[in-house]
């Protein structure tokens, strides 16, 4: 589904990757481990287009998505929960989550009735602005309005990162029954004990680049190696 070959991208004159590979197979739940700084949510953006890569190679169902603006490659099927939500403060809980809403390449799954049954809170919390939402609330519909461009593959940066134990449960619940349901998902988080269970493979970046990548039976076997590389 998801190709990445020999990607490179820099900030102006400073290189953050270096020759990044991964790929996420349809249906799959991949990670990409590591510290901060290492160049995760460089690599999330590079895929978007919102950090355009200056070498290598990002596929997406085989055609080439290096190029094209970021919402062109939004309409090729990719959903992006971004690091720091991004919801809109001066919108309403509903209007966040209907303003992009979509039916996407393959037609309509995640519809409204389907995202309240996923979120039912936000069936309740309809009308009141986004900027009024906790952090966690906010995560949550920042997941739902992605899903609601029902993309082929939904990609999270920083899934569960300073939110509270109980909304951190409540978001890997989610995350499980999305994979039950066959949803693609490339997920960045520090959880390894959580991602071992829930992700089929894994990629460790550090300083831009992959020193180690396997399935979950090999990061179990791998742990504590992989563990300093995340440092938690």
């Amino acid at each position: 589904m998801l190709t990445v070959e020999a990607l490179q991208t820099r900030y102006d004159q400073s290189q953050i990757l270096f020759g990044v590979h991964l790929e996420v197979r349809r249906g799959e739940v991949v990670t990409l481990l590591g510290r901060n700084g290492m160049g995760k949510t460089t690599t999330i953006r590079s895929i978007m287009g919102l950090t355009a890569p200056y070498g290598g190679s990002v596929r997406f169902d085989g055609h080439e998505l290096r190029g094209l603006a970021p919402f062109e490659i939004a309409k090729r099927g990719l959903g992006l929960v971004p690091e720091g939500r991004a919801i809109f403060p001066s919108l309403t809980v509903w209007e966040n989550l209907t303003a992009t809403s979509r039916a996407g390449p393959n037609g309509r799954r995640w519809t409204a009735d389907a995202i309240i049954e996923l979120f039912p809170w936000i069936a309740r919390r309809r009308q009141q602005m986004g900027g009024q939402l906790s952090g966690g609330e906010q995560q949550m519909l920042a997941i739902a309005r992605a899903l609601m461009t029902n993309p082929e593959l939904l990609l999270l940066d920083e899934a569960t990162e300073g939110l509270a134990p109980l909304i951190r449960k409540e978001i890997w619940s989610v995350i499980r029954r999305l994979k039950a349901a066959g949803q693609s998902i490339l997920i960045v988080d520090k959880n390894l004990k959580i991602l071992m269970r829930l992700a089929d493979r894994h990629y460790v970046l550090e300083r831009g680049r992959v020193p180690w990548s396997g399935d979950s039976k090999s990061l179990h076997n791998d742990y504590n190696s992989v563990r300093r590389y995340v440092g938690v």
